[in-house]
């Protein structure tokens, strides 16, 4: 696979929950060493995609290409081995276990555990308040801390791609800015990151591209700046549909 071309795509693919449908046909390129961020309105499938691609959901038809390989309905355990890393909506470490001990646990994936001590003084020095607070229970950390513990936690795998869903739920403007400069410092590694934000047009801002979800298809795939200064995506800010687009996925 060449440097141009995309690390992940989707290729119509089906899934939801159940009997429900919610991508309905989903078809996406994400560039590699990027950040792309997944807007929306409420339903149109967005943490569904994630889910799906990490293998929580099955992929009912279609395909998911990742890094020049079929992957579709790889199991979670597998997508870390190829090189995904997710980081859920919502709090999820283990409160009651020290800093230290929650990236122990990040890196039980590992083929090589002796990799880990090393992997995770690297983490140390990337995130120095995990250093700093490595003994201390996890619940203990303000909101914006235990989300850089997740997203330390993703990295100790060294992902190719990361997948965040919502970082920026309960933060304070400030810890949000720093998130995002986290993420773009990771971007600037070559790490590919595909991002989901309630705040769209901050994180847009910030982004390489954009991908507009709509009824579990994508409606327009381009730069972010072009998203931004799209007048038929203000309906969508708005939290209004999208009008049709001439030569949308359908």
């Amino acid at each position: 696979m060449t440097a141009d071309e995309p690390i992940l795509t989707l290729a119509n693919v089906v899934s939801g929950y159940g009997k429900m449908t919610i991508l309905n046909s989903t078809t996406a390129a994400i560039r590699r060493a990027a950040i792309t961020t997944v807007v929306g309105p409420n339903g149109a499938g967005k943490s569904t995609m994630f889910k799906t691609i990490f293998g929580l959901l099955p992929v009912r038809t279609g395909a998911i290409r990742f890094d020049g390989r079929d992957i579709t309905n790889f199991t979670p355990r597998a997508m870390l081995d190829a090189g995904v890393a997710y980081v859920p909506q919502g709090r999820n470490i283990f409160p009651e276990l020290s800093v230290r001990h929650n990236l122990e646990l990040g890196g039980v994936a590992l083929a090589d555990q002796r990799d880990l001590p090393a992997r995770i003084d690297a983490m140390m020095q990337r995130f120095p308040m995990l250093r700093e607070r490595a003994d201390s229970q996890a619940s203990t950390l303000s909101g914006g801390q235990q989300k850089l513990l997740e997203v330390a936690r993703g990295l100790l795998l060294d992902p190719k791609l990361m997948m965040i869903d919502e970082p920026s739920i309960g933060l304070s403007p400030l810890m949000v800015q720093e998130v995002f400069a986290i993420l773009k410092s990771l971007r600037d590694k070559g790490v590919t990151i595909l991002l989901i934000e309630q705040n769209a047009k901050q994180a847009l801002q910030m982004s390489d591209y954009g991908l507009v979800l709509e009824q579990g298809q994508a409606r327009i795939e381009d730069t972010a700046q072009k998203i931004l200064d799209d007048p038929r995506i203000a309906q969508l800010f708005l939290g209004g549909g999208l009008q049709p687009i001439a030569g949308a996925a359908a």
